[in-house]
């Protein structure tokens, strides 16, 4: 298993063990994180916005232009922003730490 590390707004970290080829917005879901992903991975939203720890954000593959795109729209959006559903989770990336913005709000769980 490959692990993950999540790091909420409010400084909760949570450790969780994540399957090879899956992405990381279903990952985040199973955990019980706050990310949305409005439209399932489509790249036709930001709700399922991350932001990469500094040390991790090179390691993954470079983001596409509709990705740029959606996290132009995201709110709270920096230099490490990814959309979660497009990062696939790879053995090279065992150990990555994300960090859940403060915006980020799971409607789907009200």
């Amino acid at each position: 298993m490959i692990k993950v590390t999540f790091i909420n707004a409010d400084g909760a970290v949570q450790q969780v063990d994540a399957e090879e080829g899956r992405n990381l917005l279903e990952i985040a879901q199973a955990a019980g994180q706050p990310l949305e992903g409005t439209c399932e991975g489509q790249m036709a939203c930001s709700t399922c916005h991350v932001i990469v720890d500094k040390d991790w954000f090179d390691k993954l593959p470079r983001s596409v232009e509709d990705e740029e795109d959606m996290l132009d729209l995201a709110s709270g959006a920096r230099r490490t922003s990814r959309l979660s559903c497009q990062i696939i989770m790879t053995t090279q990336l065992d150990g990555l730490v994300v960090h859940i913005p403060a915006e980020s709000r799971n409607m789907q769980g009200l």
